[in-house]
């Protein structure tokens, strides 16, 4: 089934998509966008302001404090790897923790590695997510964030700095991007009179409207992380 006309068919709910009519590669893309709508439009007006002045930090700054960055992200990714494992055990909350001490610890000391895992992973986004603006089959949504996770980590292991503004660039990009949803969205919702959804609109109807943001968000991230390098002596703290 075409992308687009899938879009336009289950549309219908804001905020939502039906998976069931799909395959797997096109569920799990439909999911993911599904939940980080969710995530935004959830987030109140401190939230979402917050949101976006941590956003502006790693976005603009990310190579100063790359360490701390990266260790707090694998503590993230290891409070999910431990979530999911544990829960197989009925030890949901004992493995989130075990997963994010694991992995914190192992991050400190192989920090270079640790930098080159995540840089990998913020390559891979970055290809899938032009490989979903460019409206390719979904269902193979894999092979574009295959290809940017070989291209980001051997930029880890050739050009460090740059895979470092890489992720730094990313998840700042995506956390400002997500408070400035969170905003748009409550003006729309509550103080337009009548409320509209237009940036429901474009985000679920336009594959191409959120990758782009994300995207030029990131180059632009990187961008001035290059331009504040060049004028500073110290590499990181």
């Amino acid at each position: 089934m075409d992308f687009l006309l899938f879009l336009a068919q289950t549309s219908k709910t804001p905020g939502q998509f039906d998976y069931m009519q799909v395959d797997y590669g096109t569920r799990y893309v439909l999911q993911a966008l599904d939940q980080i709508w969710q995530q935004a439009t959830a987030l109140t007006w401190p939230q979402a302001v917050i949101t976006v002045a941590f956003g502006v930090i790693p976005l603009m700054y990310g190579w100063r404090i790359y360490k701390v960055l990266t260790v707090i992200c694998f503590g993230l990714l290891g409070l999910h790897l431990g979530l999911w494992a544990g829960a197989q055990f009925q030890h949901a909350l004992l493995g989130s923790i075990l997963g994010a001490a694991v992995l914190i610890v192992l991050a400190l000391p192989l920090m270079r590695w640790a930098v080159c895992v995540l840089g990998a992973l913020a390559g891979g986004v970055v290809t899938a997510g032009i490989w979903h603006a460019c409206s390719l089959p979904e269902q193979f949504v894999w092979a574009g964030a295959l290809v940017g996770i070989v291209a980001g980590g051997l930029i880890s292991f050739v050009v460090f700095k740059l895979a470092v503004m890489l992720f730094t660039s990313l998840a700042g990009a995506s956390l400002v991007i997500i408070g400035g949803f969170a905003l748009i969205y409550r003006f729309e919702t509550f103080a337009q009179d009548p409320p509209t959804m237009y940036l429901n609109e474009l985000y679920y109807t336009h594959p191409w409207f959120f990758p782009l943001l994300l995207i030029a968000g990131t180059l632009f991230g990187i961008a001035l992380q290059l331009r504040f390098l060049k004028t500073s002596k110290d590499w990181s703290v």
